[in-house]
């Protein structure tokens, strides 16, 4: 770690000056029918970028205190992994079904892509009273979220936080006429109003529209 990239979490806020550097490095793409799609292989391109982003997870949860990080299936395989080495903690996988053995499996829940199977976790990874980060790149919704916090309080575990790097803000608590899902309803609704959910940066500060050659073609599937 170095001295420029260290940042007191305790003095960190949203969307704050570190978040606007990190932010010019997450364009978004018209993909999987989605017109702003935000992309973290900006940043992960960068490592001083990626690095920067580590270091702030690092600081505000070695002051909070956790005892594992769990990592949502993929993109917090890649952010999750980084910051358990730095915290000297082990890392967990939560998989989509039938990947991994000896398995336990949340239910099945909706996301901003459709209905989902529920996240797995394996069996002996989370301890009674175990304190869990679990960490993700980007929250809309909170359908897999949900998925998560179920399997840790499902096995005994207590979320400490749901940590991304991005959350867009705008599914959070939204006009009831707006058609949108609204976040905070489904956490409540689910018996997860008590999880905090954490975030470097929300969508108001993510204006980097990717350069897109003529012929881009929106080729996004399912996952």
């Amino acid at each position: 770690m170095t001295k420029d990239s260290t940042v007191r979490a305790s003095n960190y806020e949203q969307d704050g000056p570190e978040a606007r550097e990190i932010a010019k490095h997450i364009p978004y793409f018209p993909f999987k029918g989605i017109p702003r799609f935000y992309d973290i292989g900006g940043f992960l391109a960068k490592p001083p970028v990626f690095q920067k982003i580590v270091d702030i997870f690092v600081h505000r949860y070695r002051e909070i205190g956790i005892d594992s990080i769990a990592g949502l299936d993929a993109r917090g395989f890649v952010l999750g992994p980084p910051i358990a080495l730095a915290l000297q903690k082990p890392f967990i996988m939560m998989r989509k079904k039938g990947k991994m053995p000896n398995t336990l499996s949340a239910d099945a829940y909706e996301c901003e892509y459709g209905n989902r199977q529920g996240l797995t976790v394996q069996r002996d990874k989370i301890q009674k009273g175990d304190r869990v980060l679990i960490i993700d790149d980007l929250v809309a919704t909170g359908g897999t979220l949900s998925s998560a916090i179920s399997l840790v309080k499902m096995v005994g575990g207590t979320v400490v936080e749901c940590a991304c790097v991005v959350e867009l803000k705008m599914f959070m608590n939204p006009p009831a006429d707006s058609g949108l899902p609204s976040r905070s309803k489904l956490f409540e609704s689910l018996g997860h109003d008590d999880v905090r959910v954490w975030a470097l940066i929300s969508e108001s500060i993510l204006e980097q529209e990717a350069k897109l050659p003529e012929d881009y073609v929106d080729d996004g599937e399912e996952h």
